[in-house]
């Protein structure tokens, strides 16, 4: 499994040649439909026969956290009226104008960084900035990121299903807190908003979900960022070539970010899905209700999508790539963290010329589980 955790290309290679979806058995389930080759990981990303919500499910809790009644566990109308809530605030040009304030953070968090001449990259820069922007768009600056992080990692990548249990319980009233200050002393940002928000109905979020809102905003909000960052940082260090022609043209910096993001994306597999109805995917029936696990890692090696997957080349065409899904459920904050990943990538080269691994730390451990992929931290020097 360390091997697997540690570099799952080589594994869904294998499978993919096989055959594009299989069934895989964990501790969870006894049965899960892995989705591989490209184009059938697509057409279930955006396949409505393919439910998110699980609370209907065989065997599944009548009830559930509130943290999870959110709009990625949701399906329409529940999605599409939770969505339409914050998609204003991630369009492209109230993005745009967040570009001043994250260089600012950016640069701050860099001259702390830079005397030292040597650094844990995640913890100096790629974990604090996006942590950052996303409290100050919700309107938390003053959370305590020690404790939301750890409660973060509890829930996404956790250890054990006990240390789950209690991260989940712990974040439920961590955020309902947070929510009712909200509520009491209300503020020109986001959260406030929608606990003022009203539909055309005149209805308002449910007091779960905004817990469940915050919890998206929060963990969706900096998590994958923080990988973006970090593993595109040591895909360059591991191709020199690569890294000396970004250095030389700067004007490559864009396409650079997509491959950093369809080489070794931060996300491994997209969350559950469960077909309506019995479906066919790449010549397999899967039963209505069965879950179904779309690895975007595994879709973005396929090579009949994107020749020679392997390598790491900032010049290709990545057009497509799934890194930030599919569909409807297509990652609201990917304009974000996109401009995130470019200032925090392009700042950092700029101001650390000799940028290098370094060899004389200790590595740090993969993120355990299927979902987020990336270490618990980088070691570099200059």
């Amino acid at each position: 499994m360390k091997d697997f955790t540690a570099n799952p290309y080589p594994y869904y290679e294998k499978l993919r040649a096989a055959g594009p979806v299989h069934t895989v058995r964990t501790d969870e389930f006894e049965r899960i439909w892995l989705v591989v080759g490209y184009d059938e990981a697509r057409a279930v990303l955006a396949d409505q026969r393919f439910g998110k919500d699980w609370r209907g499910m065989p065997g599944a809790p009548a009830e559930s956290d509130p943290i999870f009644l959110n709009m990625l566990e949701l399906d329409a109308p529940h999605h599409t009226r939770l969505r339409k809530l914050v998609a204003r605030e991630f369009t492209a040009r109230r993005v745009e104008a967040l570009r001043p304030r994250v260089q600012q953070i950016t640069d701050e968090l860099l001259d702390a960084m830079v005397p030292a001449g040597r650094a844990d990259l995640v913890d100096a820069l790629a974990f604090p900035l996006p942590m950052t922007v996303i409290c100050e768009l919700i309107g938390v600056p003053d959370l305590d990121r020690k404790a939301f992080r750890r409660l973060s990692n509890g829930i996404v990548t956790p250890v054990s299903p006990e240390q789950e249990q209690e991260a989940v319980r712990a974040m439920n009233a961590y955020l309902g807190e947070l929510i009712e200050q909200k509520r009491r002393s209300p503020g020109d940002d986001l959260m406030s908003a929608l606990v003022r928000a009203r539909d055309e109905e005149g209805d308002g979020l449910s007091p779960d979900e905004l817990v469940g809102m915050a919890f998206l905003l929060l963990v969706a909000g900096h998590e994958t960022t923080v990988n973006l960052i970090a593993n595109g940082v040591r895909a360059l260090l591991d191709h020199p070539d690569q890294l000396a022609a970004l250095r030389a043209d700067p004007e490559l910096l864009d396409g650079a970010v997509e491959e950093m993001l369809r080489y070794d994306g931060p996300v491994e597999t997209a969350t559950f899905r469960y077909p309506r109805e019995q479906v066919e995917i790449g010549s397999r029936v899967v039963p209505a209700g069965d879950p179904v696990l779309v690895s975007l890692a595994g879709a973005d090696h396929d090579p009949t999508r994107y020749p020679a997957p392997d390598a790491f080349d900032i010049r290709r065409d990545t057009q497509g790539h799934l890194a930030f899904g599919h569909g409807v459920h297509f990652c609201v904050g990917a304009p974000l963290a996109r401009m995130e990943g470019r200032i925090a990538i392009r700042t950092l080269l700029e101001r650390c010329p000799g940028l290098e691994a370094d060899a004389e730390a200790a590595e740090f451990d993969w993120l355990p589980g299927l979902l987020i992929r990336g270490r618990r931290g980088l070691p570099v020097r200059w």
